[in-house]
């Protein structure tokens, strides 16, 4: 099932997220929706708070979003070494037709559990390392926005605010 994803400035885009107790049948369920969700988008990684849900979980393709090849289930993931300083220019499905260039590590080790509740541990350089970032930063609470310029960010949110002005008056 195709998942919404929930779109900037959503407040619960800015909520940091309740860690995963245990691996349930709905929980399997919802990372099946999930990847089928990011595939779909053509997106290479998605974060549960995306889909408006407020827990610690991602699903991360580097290969994608065409190859596929690469799919990583994280459930509770978090940093724990870093080093070497990079930045790259990202995009996100929640925040539409922006992008900004961001100051990232170079590489990561990230520790998890799999989509079996398994612990796993993640050693990233590159796009993987940005991906991972990135959608660790949602489950902080922090979007791309976050990390945008004061001027960017406001020319954005102005840009926002035009959408929804012109989305009432069609829907009116």
């Amino acid at each position: 099932m195709l998942l919404e994803i929930v779109k900037y400035p959503d407040p619960r885009l800015g909520e940091k997220c309740a860690r995963v107790e245990a691996v349930t049948p709905e929980l399997s369920e919802l990372i099946g929706h999930m990847v089928e969700t990011m595939y779909e988008k053509d997106g290479v990684g998605l974060a549960a708070p995306q889909i408006g849900e407020g827990i610690r979980l991602i699903t991360v393709d580097d290969t994608g979003p065409k190859e596929r090849k690469a799919l990583r289930i994280l459930v509770n993931p978090e940093i724990v070494e870093s080093a070497g300083e990079k930045e790259s220019e990202e995009s996100c499905l929640s925040v539409p037709a922006f992008s900004t260039k961001i100051r990232r590590k170079e590489t990561v080790t990230v520790k998890a559990q799999d989509e079996k509740g398994q612990d796993v541990c993640i050693r990233a350089e590159g796009l993987l390392a940005v991906i991972l970032q990135h959608e660790i930063d949602h489950l902080d609470g922090v979007t791309i926005v976050d990390h945008a310029g004061r001027l960017k960010r406001a020319l954005y949110d102005k840009k926002i605010a035009k959408w929804r002005k012109n989305r009432e008056q069609a829907q009116a």
